[in-house]
């Protein structure tokens, strides 16, 4: 079986060596699909396995056979950017999930670490470059990628993604609090399945009649399949990649690197994602402005099975602008600004974090806050709802009058 290892696998193209114990047997199991001299890594995000990209490997590799080769071969150092058409692609199981090691302290997950499995499995192929898509958590592992090794991104596609941290939050409401609750309770790859779907899809598009059942129906014994197969994953695993996401944040300095590399990107968000909000994605764009370009699509959060042919689309198009080598002006549909105005803002926050006004400290501070006030609302509601319960489930009893 194809397997990274990542401690085996470190060279001098990585920035800085992995902290101790983090990547002491660490395997990485991964897929390639396709030939040709366009490479393709793809990163997926929180609970996932590889599997979760087939609709886009069918599209760019042309098949969902997999190489199943586990060394490097045939025509693998190519940077793929001589414009042909051939695709090759490469999908991993992040650790903590799928046939991937798992390990078991909590500080061997950070996207810092994964983004390291990420370059790992690039100098196992002998990928001088790629293109990097990440959806979710894997579009954080991905920002910090291209932070970490920009020379080696032709472009990036961000999927549903978020800045971290307090962005994780979801927005507060009946439903996202219902999801969570049924996540958190789930004990078979059942359960997981009917929660799944409420999560990755919008309500419109599972409520949608193929034949004579509901999308709904059709996906879940898809996805009880699917679960059954990789297996229920672990606490370890589960635990560790949510700290991944919840630490996870790209720094003004890394913001400037991507910048600097002057690829493009293409920040890819479905409308209707319960568990990653709009706004941040936006922000995002934003802040790679003008590299960026900002798609919002009638989806949820697994938009790329849910708008796919509209998700590959957007994915060939940022494959043909990049070989094209498009100005970044001609690729972006964000508000036109001033030339260099990022840049110059990054640079602003930093000299303003030097010179003690602490710019950076001042967003985290009310990030902070903002967290704190979701977290306060989120206990509310869920006091709100219990006492509501509790009253509704009371009985009356008729008294009759006292004996004395």
């Amino acid at each position: 079986m194809p397997f990274c290892e990542v401690s085996s696998s470190r060279t001098a193209s990585e920035p800085a060596a992995a902290a101790a114990g983090d990547n002491n047997g660490i395997k990485i199991f991964y897929r390639t699909y396709g030939r040709g001299p366009i490479k393709v890594l793809m990163i997926i995000g929180l609970a996932g396995t590889h599997t979760s990209w087939e609709p886009q490997i069918r599209e760019l590799a042309g098949t969902l056979t997999p190489n199943d080769d586990e060394s490097p071969a045939g025509d693998r150092s190519s940077d793929g950017d001589n414009g042909s058409s051939g695709v090759e692609v490469c999908a991993f199981d992040n650790r903590g999930m799928g046939r991937s090691s798992v390990p078991t302290k909590k500080l061997a997950y950070t996207t810092t670490v994964m983004a390291k499995d990420a370059i790992a499995i690039m100098d196992h192929l002998d990928w001088k470059k790629a293109h990097v898509f990440g959806h979710s958590m894997g579009g954080m592992i991905a920002c910090k990628m291209a932070a970490m090794v920009p020379n080696r991104i032709l472009s990036l596609a961000l999927l549903n993604v978020t800045g971290g941290g307090y962005e994780c939050i979801p927005k507060l409401d009946r439903q996202t609090l219902s999801i969570a609750i049924r996540f958190l309770k789930a004990k078979t790859p059942e359960q997981r399945a009917a929660v799944d779907l409420d999560t990755h899809y919008s309500k419109e598009y599972l409520e949608e009649y193929v034949g004579m059942q509901t999308r709904r129906a059709i996906l879940y014994q898809e996805y009880v399949k699917g679960i059954s197969a990789t297996g229920m994953q672990t606490n370890f695993g589960f635990e560790g990649q949510v700290n991944a996401c919840w630490t996870h944040k790209v720094s003004l300095a890394e913001f400037e690197a991507i910048h600097a590399a002057g690829f493009l990107v293409s920040v890819l968000h479905g409308r209707h994602d319960v568990i990653a909000q709009l706004c941040h994605a936006k922000r995002i764009a934003e802040k790679l402005y003008p590299s960026a370009r900002m798609e919002e699509l009638h989806g949820g959060h697994l938009v790329s099975h849910e708008r796919t042919e509209e998700v590959n689309n957007a994915l060939l198009e940022l494959i043909k602008a990049s070989q094209e080598k498009l100005s970044p002006y001609d690729w972006t549909n964000l508000p036109m600004k001033s030339p260099g105005w990022t840049i110059a803002w990054l640079r602003f926050g930093r000299i303003n974090s030097e010179g003690g006004t602490c710019l950076s400290f001042t967003v985290d501070i009310v990030g902070k806050i903002h967290a704190f006030f979701l977290y306060l609302f989120g206990l509310f509601v869920v006091a709100f709802e219990y006492t509501r319960r509790s009253i509704r489930s009371l009985r009356l009893v008729k008294v009759g009058p006292a004996l004395t």
